[in-house]
C-alpha cells in the first residue's frame, strides 16, 4: 500500500516512514508530488489542521493520505505553545527560536512544575473522502537546557524522566516505540490495515 505523506519536513517523513515500514506500507511525500500550495494551518485543533492537511494531500494526488499534526502542552503555561508550537517564537518555524522561547518562559519555574506532554493527532483520508483519525500522547518534563543531537523541534528539551533522556538523546528505535506520533501511528495503521482489507475485496 502507499500512503502519500502530507509534509515537506524531511525529518517527519523519516520518523514515519520508519515506523511504517515494518507493516508493508510505502510512504512518499509532498516532495514527490510538487505544486500544491501550503495549507494553512489555522484550525483550533490538532485534528482540525490534521484533517484539513490529508484533505488537501489527498485532493492532490489521489493516493491515500497521512497528515499528523502535533505539539507540545505545557501544563505551567496553560497548554501553549500547543497548536502554534511550530510557529512559537513567531514568523518561520524555526526549532532553535521556538526552545529559547519556550526556556525563557519556564525560567526559575521548578521542575515539578514543568510537567509538560507532546499530542499528536493522526488524520488520513482515502479516496473516497472519508476521514479517519489516531490521537497519540506522551508526558514528559522540560529540561532546563537543550540535550541531545537526534530528533527536531522540541525533542532537545523534552525529558522523560523514566529513560534519564531527552527525546533527541534516545535512541530513535525507542523514541519509534513510546513516541505521541508512534503512539497516534499505532491507530493509523489499524486504519490503514482496515482500509487495504475493504480495497482487497475481503
Amino acid at each position: 500500500m502507499k500512503v502519500v505523506l502530507a509534509t515537506n519536513n524531511p525529518g517527519k517523513v523519516r520518523e514515519i516512514s520508519e515506523i511504517m515500514k515494518p507493516h508493508g506500507i510505502e510512504v512518499v511525500s509532498l516532495q514527490d508530488y510538487p505544486g500544491l500550495v501550503e495549507v494553512e494551518e489555522d484550525g483550533d485543533t490538532f485534528k482540525d489542521n490534521a484533517v484539513k492537511k490529508a484533505l488537501a494531500a489527498c485532493e492532490h494526488t489521489g493516493l491515500i493520505a497521512l497528515a499528523d499534526d502535533s505539539g507540545l502542552e505545557v501544563d505551567y503555561l496553560d497548554g501553549a505553545p500547543g497548536v502554534h508550537s511550530s510557529r512559537f517564537a513567531g514568523g518561520e518555524k524555526d526549532d532553535a527560536a521556538n526552545n529559547q522561547k519556550l526556556l525563557e518562559l519556564l525560567t526559575g519555574v521548578p521542575e515539578e512544575e514543568r510537567t509538560a506532554r507532546f499530542r499528536c493527532v493522526v488524520a488520513i483520508v482515502d479516496r473516497e473522502g472519508w476521514t479517519y483519525t489516531a490521537e497519540g500522547t506522551c508526558e514528559g518534563i522540560i529540561a532546563t537546557e537543550p540535550r541531545g543531537e537526534g530528533g527536531f523541534g522540541y525533542d532537545p528539551l523534552f525529558f522523560l524522566p523514566e529513560y534519564g533522556k531527552t527525546f533527541a538523546e534516545l535512541e530513535p528505535e525507542i523514541k519509534n516505540k513510546i513516541s505521541h506520533r508512534a503512539r497516534a501511528l499505532d491507530g493509523a495503521l489499524d486504519i490503514l490495515s482496515e482500509l487495504e482489507r475493504i480495497n482487497d475485496g475481503e
